[in-house]
């Protein structure tokens, strides 16, 4: 089930999301019908919004969007488990760009729990005649043509998403999240200079991870090979949910390990 939401009941297609991809995206997330890790996903909204240099109207307060959410989706709609991914996008009202309105436009999928692992694994390869950036803009969600190109690729090569590789050749991300990679006691994640997303899902993940002392988590420059070294593949995506990695190319991938680290995390809350 998708429900969507606007700031009014219509949405003018004279926006410069509509007309020049002139927008950032952020994901909460509804557990058991609350709003969990909505102060780490409100905080890198308003992060985000500053790097596009968007006016941050005085409205966007934290218990803005908390009964936002609440009235129009998870008392509104009866949700119960699920992800609101939130768009906010500049309209074209404004003498300069960073002094013009801002709208949002937000649709919630339901799943299960947001903190399980998807039941079916994903099958992924690496793309290498497009890149991402590294740069202050590639670690947000903004709109990246290199995430719709690999997405088609993914669909035309029976693939459920490709891993991106940043200039220099080594792993960024894929097109809808971040990737961790388990070799022995060791879980090497690709750094956000990389060209990594920022994520409060894979943030609030780690450090349960770290207080714990439950896994040796770490920042890695990963290069393109050491995706077949690995033993197991987690992606973590704050607009789709997490999944285990069952296959690359030849290589298969288990999932036993990471499957219990997300169950106790899941437990904790």
């Amino acid at each position: 089930m998708k429900n969507t939401y606007f700031t009014s009941d219509e949405l003018e297609l004279k926006n410069r999301a509509f007309l020049s991809g002139d927008a950032v995206k952020v994901s909460f997330f509804i557990r058991n019908s609350k709003l969990i890790m909505d102060e780490e996903c409100y905080f890198f909204l308003m992060a985000s919004m500053r790097k596009m240099r968007m006016n941050i109207p005085l409205s966007y307060t934290l218990e803005f969007f908390q009964n936002l959410f609440n009235a129009k989706v998870i008392e509104g709609e009866g949700v119960q488990n699920g992800i609101i991914n939130f768009l906010v996008f500049r309209n074209s009202d404004g003498a300069i760009l960073s002094k013009s309105s801002v709208s949002y436009y937000f649709e919630v999928d339901e799943m299960d729990d947001v903190l399980s692992i998807h039941q079916r694994p994903l099958e992924l390869d690496l793309i290498k005649e497009i890149n991402v950036n590294n740069n202050l803009l590639s670690n947000i969600r903004v709109h990246c043509p290199e995430n719709i190109y690999g997405g088609i690729y993914a669909q035309e090569n029976d693939l459920d998403d490709v891993i991106l590789l940043n200039p220099n050749k080594r792993i960024a991300r894929s097109t809808s999240g971040n990737l961790l990679f388990l070799e022995g006691d060791v879980i090497k994640i690709p750094k956000q200079s990389e060209g990594a997303y920022i994520s409060p899902l894979l943030e609030n993940f780690v450090t349960f991870l770290h207080k714990n002392n439950l896994a040796d988590t770490q920042e890695h420059e990963i290069i393109a090979f050491e995706s077949q070294k690995a033993e197991e593949i987690l992606l973590i995506s704050d607009e789709k949910g997490i999944f285990s990695v069952k296959k690359i190319r030849n290589k298969t991938f288990e999932n036993a390990r990471f499957t219990e680290l997300v169950e106790s995390w899941r437990n904790s809350f």
